[in-house]
Parts: C-alpha cells; structure tokens; sequence
C-alpha cells in the first residue's frame, strides 16, 4: 500500500493547496474549494483552493508579459529548459506516476506510462527546438526570394480531461514552450492534484533560470476558468480535450473571435479481425483496449468486427479472458483494471447496460457494477447488432460492442458508418487486406493501425482525428505548426519593381 501523506509531501501537496500560479503561488481568499477523491474507496485526498476571476487574470497578464521576452530568446535555448524539464521528471517518475493511479484510477504501468509519455514529449520537443524551418521558394520575379518563417503565437490555453491528467498537458506545453510561447492550463476537476505537483515540479527550473509565467496553472470550474479562456482574445490559441459536445462549444466560442483550437474530442473506435489474423495477438490487443484505463480513454476499445469464420472461438476466448481480469486498487501490481474515475462514470454506464437491452443487445460477459468500496464495474461484453444505436454513442466505460462480418467491405462500411474518427485497426495476415484498410477507400479514421490495438499511441506521430473527434493534431510531426504563426516574405534585392503575374502599373513620377 502507498502512504498517501509520504507520497503527497513529496510532491509539495499540502492539505489544501492553492489552484492558481504564475510563477509563485496565488492566494484566493475565501475560495471555493475543490476535494480530490480517490476513485480506489470513495475517500478524500486533499483539497484545493480554486481560481476565482481575479487569479485568472493575474495569471494572463504575467503570461502576457513573459511571451515578450520568452518569445525572443532562441529556439534552442529554450529547447534546453524543455530538457530540463524532461530530467526532472525523469526524477519525479515514480511518485508523479504514483499520484496519477491514485487520483484517476488507472493501474500503476499505466501512471508511470503517462509520466514516461511526458519524458518522451521533452525529449521530442527539444529536436523541434532546432527544426522550427520554414520553406524558400522561387520567385517568378527576377532578383527575388521568396521564404516562409514561423513565429511564436502567444498564449496557449491548454484544457485537459482526467483519463490522462498530465501526459496531455506535457503534448502541449512542452511543444509550445519550444515555440516561443507561453501558457495556461486549466486541468479536470476530477484530478487537480496531479497539475499542482506538476507545477510543482516545473516551478523551481524556471525559477533557477529567472524566468516566471511561462508555465501557468488555473484550477476552476469550466463555467468560470473554462469559459473566460475560451473567450478571451489574448489566447490566440485553445486546446482542448473532452467531449464532442463540449467540443463544440469551445470550437464555436474560440472561431467566433477568429482563434485557433485544437480539439481532441470523442472516439468510438473500432478494431476488424478477419479469419486469416493471427487470432492470439489480436486477443491480447483488443483486451488491454477494450479494458486498460478502465475504458477511458479516447483511443479504447468499442466495437470489435470478427469475421464470422473467427468470431465463434474469438468471442468465446474473450469472455474467459474477461473472466480472469484482476480488478482492484490500481496501485496494487497485480491488478489489470482499476476503478471509474467517479460516480457519475459509474452511473453513466449503468445507464448504458439498460439502454443496451433495451435495444436488444445480448450481454455475454459484465453489466454490473461491483460491490465494494469505490467506483469499480465490471468490464462488459456485448453481442451487438447494426440498428443498435447506442453502438453509434462513445461511452466512456469498459464497454465492448461485437458484431460479426462476411466481407471486408461490409467490416469497413459498419466501421466509418459512426460519426467519430479517432483510432481504429485491422488484424490480417493479408497483406492486400491491410492494404485496403489503409487506403483511401479504408479506415476514415486520424489513426489506422495494423495488427497492433487502437491504444497505446507513440508520440514521434501526429495524435488525433476526424469527422467529430475534431481534427485537431498534438505531439509528433509537424503538429508544432499549430503553435506557432507562419510568415510568408519576400525580398526585392534589384534595382526594378515588377509585379507578380505580369501586372504592369507605372506612374510618372
């Protein structure tokens, strides 16, 4: 068993802690607070003064005023303090990964995970830090150059969902501080703690550097912190994790003044196994899908096509490997599935089971929440059938959907007929069949992956989707560009003045 206190001393969490910070540590007296629960028993882990109007402004204006100089300091000099960064998370690993079990649920590989995925993420931006280029290109003009440059953009909003509490602020911040710019990150209000000992670990390396108001944090509710970020003109950029319905909002309040998002939203993903697939691989990456994080993830598992040659044998190995799952205390090393995040996840899937039944789906395996202390269910099977229509809904629950195929054509139409687009896989030993779900007539989803799961996804890759998941693209390739503003310019260095196109305007002078 971990001792919380221990583990919360050692990442500066007080009993109750102040939820905004700009450098130093923002006071809020009178504040609302805010009570971290841990999903494992129901109990409380600390508390957390919120942000009110007057602490997010204090927080945007030291932002404002950092981007001035921050922006000017070269790319790979600030490249070096995002390596820093990556070190001294190298050191907090254990405790930080600890805090992300405890808090959210997840098991313990998958907290340290997320916290590797933040390493990964410094790692990755500290190369971008010397690869911010742009194009040149050739002029039609005689004696001209035509280039492109990037600049910083100001400040991004950086909006994050519990199910990965840290590790989606580090795709942000980490790439944006490389760019030149500063930010504010306002985190769930499911897992607050994981962002004050984050902040906690970023402070005292900018302070060491005298730099202040780079990395900022606002803890509050969305309809106070949330609402002024996306509203407000002086962060030219939101990116925003969560709900395809909220996504919408924020979508529609940031467009609305001309800013940017970037919206990482729903994802009812999909796995197609066909007869000729290496069935055991397929069995090991649809169950860490379908159940890792406790189905809460964007990238889960939740609908599976099994051709119907395999479909028999594969149904019947997954509902005796769901059988075998060790669910329990996340932080326990032998558990597989942790618990629900809260109650309202909890009640959110057992109002999924009853429309399941209502819709005439047949529950092979779960459909129950546990008797026990905390937010645990049981992981569920479903055989499903195409006029179910909570199948075309994104639960976010260890909820699995099985439907069975004849040809792959028809696989692939059930599979793009959803309105989200985020992550999906085909598992084949064919390559012309692997071939297909690639091609332009295949998956329509931002990720296509063959013989591997849809979770689990690297960072050197562009991360996101389509269609309602939002489009947006954070960590790997060039998903920098989002950052950062792009100039294009030219240089006259002749002595005549044509025009492009062949315009001629000349004046007597």
């Amino acid at each position: 068993m971990t001792d919380i206190r221990k583990l919360l001393d050692e990442l500066g969490i007080k009993e109750s802690n102040p939820g905004a910070c700009a450098g130093e540590w923002i006071s809020v007296a009178g504040g609302r607070e805010l009570v971290s629960i841990n999903p494992a028993d129901g109990t409380p882990i600390a508390k957390v003064v919120q942000a009110d109007e007057a602490a997010y402004e204090q927080v945007v204006t030291t932002a404002q005023t950092a981007f001035s100089s921050w922006r000017m300091m070269p790319g790979p000099q600030r490249g070096l303090i995002v390596r820093e960064l990556g070190d001294a998370l190298r050191t907090n690993k254990e405790h930080l990964g600890r805090l992300v079990s405890l808090e959210m649920g997840k098991i313990l590989s998958e907290g340290l995970g997320e916290v590797q995925e933040m390493i990964d993420m410094c790692d990755l931006a500290v190369g971008m830090s010397r690869q911010l280029s742009g194009l040149t290109m050739h002029s039609e003009r005689s004696r001209h150059r035509m280039y492109e440059q990037w600049h910083p953009l100001g400040i991004v909003g950086i909006i994050t969902a519990f199910n990965f509490p840290v590790a989606v602020w580090a795709w942000n911040a980490a790439v944006a501080a490389a760019c030149g710019d500063t930010m504010i990150w306002k985190p769930s209000s499911s897992t607050p703690l994981t962002a004050i000992a984050v902040q906690n670990i970023v402070n005292p390396i900018m302070k060491r550097h005298g730099l202040e108001g780079i990395f900022n944090l606002t803890i509050g509710s969305g309809s106070l912190v949330g609402e002024r970020m996306i509203n407000d003109r002086r962060v030219p950029l939101v990116s925003f994790t969560g709900s395809c319905d909220m996504g919408r909002h924020v979508s529609e309040a940031v467009a609305r003044r001309f800013g940017r998002s970037i919206l990482e939203l729903g994802g009812n993903n999909g796995v197609i196994v066909t007869d000729d697939a290496d069935q055991d691989l397929a069995l090991r990456a649809i169950l860490f899908a379908a159940v890792g994080t406790a189905g809460q993830r964007c990238t889960s598992l939740r609908r599976l096509f099994l051709q119907k040659g395999a479909a028999p044998a594969m149904t019947q190995r997954l509902v005796s490997a769901y059988g075998s799952i060790p669910i329990g205390d996340p932080l326990d090393p032998g558990t597989l599935m942790g618990p629900m995040v809260n109650e309202a996840a909890v009640q959110s899937y057992l109002s999924a089971i009853d429309t399941i039944r209502e819709q005439g789906g047949e529950i092979l395996y779960g459909g129950r929440r546990l008797d026990r202390p905390g937010y645990y269910v049981e992981p569920t099977l479903v055989r499903a059938h195409a006029g179910m229509e909570i199948t075309r809904d994104e639960t976010f629950a260890p909820i699995l959907y099985i439907f069975e195929f004849d040809e792959l054509e028809q696989a692939i139409a059930l599979h793009n007929s959803v309105d989200q687009g985020l992550s999906s896989a085909i598992f084949t030993s064919n390559l012309y069949t692997a071939e297909r779900f690639l091609s332009h007539e295949g998956s329509d989803c931002g990720i296509a992956n063959v013989n591997i799961g849809t979770s689990g996804a690297e960072i050197g890759g562009a991360f996101g989707g389509e269609k309602d998941t939002g489009g947006g693209r954070e960590a790997g390739s060039d998903a920098w560009k989002a950052y950062m503003r792009r100039q294009t310019c030219t240089i006259n260095w002749g002595r005549e003045l044509p025009l492009a196109q062949g315009v001629t305007f000349d004046v007597e002078g």
